[in-house]
């Protein structure tokens, strides 16, 4: 091969690979599954013919009400709330979140939920196999908060946390979230 064919080879060869991968760019962010026929919803884990789901307990919201709540706007009668958990390591496992030790809500992998709260402080306690991780969240009529429950699970334990995040960071991963619950708490 000549010396003059090497650039066209080369960039043939490029060209191939582009016009190869941008098919696959699509399918970076996979799309929300189908709510059940019977209002729960089911995150799923690998792609083999027996893949693992974790679903809600109870039915999720609508898909109007899904769309207002990722708006990302403040109630201004309300502490508006929002719990997102969706991280890449999570635990594949349905984990309840209590609001000041009453109201209780199941989250699972890639959900995210919104609470309508008293203006004041409030804790929310999340629990999995014993154990227990507790934060604070305190504000206003028409704040906005959002938490994120962040799990890891590995072969060596489960283990979940708790971080403040502000809104803008994580609206991308919200939006490609499933809200599973939607709770007016503030009677």
């Amino acid at each position: 091969m000549s010396k003059a064919q090497l650039p066209h080879r080369r960039t043939l060869l490029i060209g191939l690979a582009a016009v190869g991968l941008v098919p696959l760019s699509g399918c970076m962010t996979k799309p929300l599954r189908p709510v059940n026929a019977d209002g729960t919803y089911c995150h799923r884990i690998g792609k083999s013919y027996r893949p693992k789901l974790t679903c809600t307990p109870t039915a999720v919201p609508t898909d109007a009400v899904e769309a207002d709540a990722k708006r990302f706007e403040a109630d201004p009668a309300s502490l508006t709330v929002y719990v997102l958990r969706r991280r890449w390591a999570d635990a594949s496992m349905m984990v309840p979140v209590t609001v000041d030790g009453a109201a209780s809500m199941a989250t699972i992998p890639e959900s995210l939920t919104r609470l309508r709260l008293k203006p004041g402080a409030h804790r929310l306690t999340a629990q999995w196999e014993g154990r227990t991780v507790d934060i604070s969240v305190q504000g206003r009529a028409g704040d906005l908060r959002v938490v994120e429950l962040i799990g890891s699970g590995w072969t060596w334990g489960t283990s979940f946390s708790w971080e403040v995040v502000q809104a803008d960071e994580v609206k991308s991963r919200a939006q490609a979230s499933k809200l599973v619950a939607d709770l007016d708490l503030r009677r």
